[in-house]
Order: C-alpha cells, then structure tokens, then sequence
C-alpha cells in the first residue's frame, strides 16, 4: 500500500519535473540548431510598384525593365 499512498501526493511535482526536462531538451535543441545554421541575415524587401507612380502598358508587357 506504501507506492499507491504516495502517489497521487508526488504526482504534481512529478509532473512539473517532466515538463522542465522536456523544456530544458527542446531549448537545447534550438540552440544547437541555431548555432548549426549560423546568424541569420536579412533580406532587403524591394516594393513591386511605387504607389505613387501608374501603371504603364510598357510596364505590363516589359516588367524586366526598370
């Protein structure tokens, strides 16, 4: 009787020690990850069409041109 009387008293801590080790291994897993890929850059967004400007036949038919 000793191991079912102790149970439902030692079931939270038990639970929350299961939730910080699986924590702890996904934060170690990230972090290797991000140490694996290195810094991330970023990228310099270039806008499609100015707002300002209106959209040109010559602009449909040759969008290469800038």
């Amino acid at each position: 009787m000793g191991i079912h009387y102790d149970y439902k008293s030692t079931k939270g801590n038990k639970l929350m020690e299961k939730q910080a080790k699986r924590e702890r291994k996904l934060a170690e897993k990230k972090a290797k990850r991000l140490a694996k890929e290195g810094p991330k850059k970023k990228e310099e967004k270039v806008p499609a069409l100015d707002p300002n400007k209106p959209i040109s036949l010559d602009f449909l038919t040759n969008p290469n041109k800038e």
